[in-house]
């Protein structure tokens, strides 16, 4: 429930955890409350692309850069076409935005969109607190949502758990679309939308792919509509273990043998269909300077992610699947998390992270490359047989 209100930076909020500590500021963008899990997320910049990456569905935010809008918000990189996150935390937010791309300040775009968000609060203190106890369900309330701390404990407590939800078909297309090919066009991709981001298939176009984006419902008989040459499954919210339809489908693709390139849940689901398990991570990985090693290669790339369960795949040896051979390609090099898998004997991987650098480094681009060459292969070896 929020209510937008103009003034609200001189409304008193305040955050409350599961586990009943309290961080008492003042609201920003809309005023009224709203729950989620509290995550945090080590980016420096980027925060238009974060506030807008479905990923974020029913996440609460926090910001470790100290300040916050100092470049406003555009019209030009929303990554989907609403704010996702469920509540925004900030410790200093910019008193005027300035830069040559701004239409209006951070706070109005929260508060036009509904978002309830609180600043002025200690977000070191906070995300050391995340660190030390793990994500957890939060509430962030002001205006008329206030009220005694024991009671605003209860609401918080009363949420669902991030475990178990399944988020991906809330924030998917309903409906398919092509994204063209930029000049000539060189191969088709059917791409299933768990979450995607808009940047994501726009790399794809900039490499000569006609990209049919799909809904997360898709049936195997939808991917296959489109004659692909490749088929992509997008980044997306919410448990892995919950996505039995995706994985369904993917294991499809696998059994056909189609060149197959995952990203985050994508990752996840890849998997799943291999016959590996999931898990949450205690506070997960976001920010877009996240240490990984590409495996294959030994580069070490700086990295944008935002996830907060990963694949349970061993790191020290080659697996055999009912695929055939799979290995761990990648790797965070902070906490030794899987970031990458690789089929050996077909043409199938994926990484855990986010190779459209919106927001994040460019390090990873590599990767639609390697899906490109996979497709030109396959389609090289298909015409001679």
């Amino acid at each position: 429930m929020t209510t937008s209100t103009r003034g609200a930076a001189r409304t008193p909020a305040v955050l409350v955890l599961e586990d009943g500590r309290t961080f008492r500021g003042r609201a920003y963008g809309a005023v009224g409350e709203t729950f989620g899990e509290a995550v945090f997320s080590t980016g420096m910049t980027g925060y238009q692309e974060t506030l807008t990456d479905p990923s974020y569905d029913r996440q609460i935010v926090v910001a470790t850069a100290p300040q916050i809008g100092n470049t406003g918000w555009n019209d030009e990189d929303d990554e989907s076409g609403r704010i996702w996150v469920s509540g925004y935390v900030v410790r200093d937010p910019a008193r005027v935005p300035s830069n040559w791309r701004s239409r209006r300040s951070l706070d109005d775009e929260l508060t036009a969109q509904g978002v309830v968000g609180i600043s002025g609060i200690d977000t070191r203190a906070l995300t050391r607190h995340l660190r030390e106890r793990g994500s957890m369900r939060a509430g962030i309330f002001s205006g008329e949502g206030l009220a005694p701390d024991a009671e605003l404990l209860t609401r918080v407590q009363a949420q669902p758990h991030m475990k178990g939800a399944s988020l991906y078909e809330e924030v998917a297309t309903k409906e398919a679309y092509v994204v063209p090919a930029v000049g000539e066009k060189k191969f088709t991709v059917a791409a299933v939308d768990l979450g995607i981001k808009g940047m994501t298939p726009q790399r794809m176009a900039e490499r000569g792919i006609e990209v049919h984006v799909l809904p997360a419902t898709a049936t195997v008989e939808d991917v296959y509509a489109v004659d692909p040459d490749g088929v992509f499954f997008s980044n997306g919210p919410g448990d892995p273990a919950t996505a039995d339809g995706p994985v369904a489908l993917m294991t499809a693709v696998l059994e056909r043998k189609t060149p197959l390139f995952g990203i985050c849940f994508g990752n996840q689901i890849l998997g799943r269909a291999l016959g590996f398990g999931t898990y949450k991570l205690k506070y997960g990985h976001r920010g877009i300077n996240q240490p990984v090693q590409d495996r294959t290669t030994g580069k070490v790339e700086v990295t944008a992610h935002n996830h907060g369960f990963a694949v349970d795949a061993p790191l020290d040896r080659v697996s055999d699947t009912k695929f055939g051979r799979a290995q761990v390609s990648h790797v965070c090099l902070n906490d030794d998390v899987v970031e990458g898998l690789q089929l050996l004997d077909q043409p199938a991987f994926s990484v855990q992270y986010h190779p459209e650098a919106a927001a994040g480094p460019h390090d990873a681009a590599y990767l639609f490359d390697r899906f490109t060459s996979l497709m030109s292969t396959a389609t090289m070896e298909g015409q001679r047989a």
